[in-house]
């Protein structure tokens, strides 16, 4: 029985966002999709003073906030990866910070989101991003995919067009399976096109997923 309790404990979620419309309307949405919210924020310093003590599954930030509006929600994303290596992280922004998004993407064992609010589509897109990122997962929005693979360009050119959309769907955290489905492919199919985009990029093939985004992103920022 208490097993089955704790099994069954919805995730604890701490939020920040300047805005009070779009910080109280995140808190009402992933209260209804089941999670527990225990605390929400103006800023990021607010979130990095009680986040040991809510001991959180999960944060969501906005990237610029208060007091300069540039990275501060990045920023406080790497800090409390230091303090908590496991914690689940979702950047839901409007903006692309490039220049952090290498470093938080290769802090810490637990998962990582990086989505743009105006591409989250529905409630659905929003609970099953949170959910691959509580279980350890990557998810990135593809125009963050598209701005960190268009920082590389030569080894790249080695791969054919067929490859090239197998590592953008890669980078978004996708499996193998979810990579075939999503190019109406057969799984071996997209299995030897990640052996060859390893082997050309001269990477080594790992059989965890969230490592394997790693390993192609700290590749293209290297």
């Amino acid at each position: 029985m208490t097993e089955s309790t704790e099994a069954s404990a919805p995730l604890r979620v701490l939020v920040a966002d300047d805005s009070v419309l779009l910080r109280e309307g995140l808190v009402r949405v992933l209260v209804e999709a089941g999670l527990e919210v225990a605390g929400s924020y103006p800023d990021a310093d607010s979130l990095l003073t009680d986040l040991e003590s809510k001991n959180p599954d999960l944060i969501v930030l906005d990237v610029r906030m208060p007091p300069t509006f540039r990275d501060e929600g990045v920023r406080a994303a790497i800090r409390a990866r230091q303090l908590m290596p496991k914690l689940g992280i979702l950047l839901l922004s409007q903006y692309v910070e490039i220049a952090y998004a290498q470093e938080l993407l290769s802090s810490g064992t637990g998962g990582i989101g990086y989505l743009l609010k105006d591409r989250v589509a529905s409630l659905a897109e929003l609970e099953e991003a949170i959910e691959r990122i509580a279980s350890g997962g990557t998810v990135l929005d593809p125009e963050v995919v598209a701005q960190l693979l268009g920082r590389r360009h030569d080894p790249l050119g080695s791969l054919t067009p067929r490859e090239r959309e197998v590592l953008t769907h890669m980078a978004e955290g996708r499996t193998n399976a979810a990579i075939a489905a999503a190019m109406v492919v057969g799984t071996g199919a997209v299995e030897k096109n990640v052996t060859s985009i390893f082997q050309k990029l001269g990477l080594d093939d790992s059989g965890n997923d969230h490592r394997r985004v790693l390993a192609v992103l700290a590749w293209l920022q290297r």
